[in-house]
């Protein structure tokens, strides 16, 4: 979607930007009951599934939500960048450094404009609504299932600022391996009821399509990145082994 630029695109940031701004609108507007409706049917015909007559599902949804989960999916995250600098014939592992460093710095910066920024929240559909069914209920690890705030979607953010970070940098392969990772980080809080469709939809996208584009449209995560690889070159340059070698 976003694309590797060196130029500033201008057409482009608007467009997503102008799509983050119809999401919220969409959301945002009295009387408009479409995200509360679609919310309410998603979590509903995915809590029916939760429960003693379908324990394997709920055992699979609950372990899916997991911390080890998390660790799984942020290891994968790392695998699909090092399968990424192994594809890239030019810039290599250094190159993919220094585009994970931003992809860093610009993750913590985001989320800190988040937390700062916005002051609204609602609960989990699981702490909304009475007698549901809750994984945690039906396996003895520990596993998420509720929130007191759900709003945006946290998990959501992270993997779609991840998602476009490869969409700009990565090749085909390793593109369409991003945004399949993202959804398996997404999908399973929306089907516990951890997260509500529009806390991800609206919430995170919106974000995303609202400050990425400033980011990737622009030669600022390009130049970021180089910045990091050719200071990374410097050190390993300094290095005595280095200088031995050249000796």
């Amino acid at each position: 979607m976003f694309l590797r630029v060196s130029t500033m695109n201008f057409s482009r940031i608007l467009l997503l930007n102008a799509l983050g701004v119809l999401l919220i609108t969409s959301w945002w507007v009295p009387y408009f009951t479409f995200w509360s409706t679609l919310d309410d049917a998603v979590f509903w015909w995915f809590n029916q599934t939760i429960g003693d007559d379908h324990l394997r599902w709920t055992e699979i949804l609950a372990a899916l939500n997991s911390r080890r989960y998390d660790i799984f999916t942020i290891l994968c995250m790392l695998g699909i960048m090092g399968w990424a600098s192994y594809r890239d014939r030019q810039g290599g592992w250094r190159r993919w450094f220094g585009i994970g460093v931003t992809m860093l710095i610009t993750a913590g910066l985001i989320s800190e404009m988040v937390r700062h920024v916005i002051t609204y929240g609602h609960p989990s559909p699981t702490v909304t609504f009475d007698e549901v069914n809750l994984t945690s209920s039906f396996v003895e690890f520990v596993t998420k299932d509720q929130a007191g705030n759900s709003f945006p979607g946290d998990h959501g953010i992270m993997s779609m600022i991840f998602a476009g970070f490869m969409l700009t940098f990565g090749d085909r392969l390793t593109r369409l391996a991003s945004i399949a990772l993202t959804l398996l980080a997404i999908v399973p809080r929306i089907m516990v009821g951890a997260h509500w469709l529009s806390d991800v939809l609206v919430g995170s996208l919106s974000i995303c399509l609202l400050l990425l584009p400033w980011v990737l449209c622009t030669p600022l995560a390009s130049r970021m990145s180089a910045s990091v690889t050719a200071g990374l070159k410097r050190l390993e340059s300094s290095l005595p082994l280095n200088k031995s070698n050249r000796s």
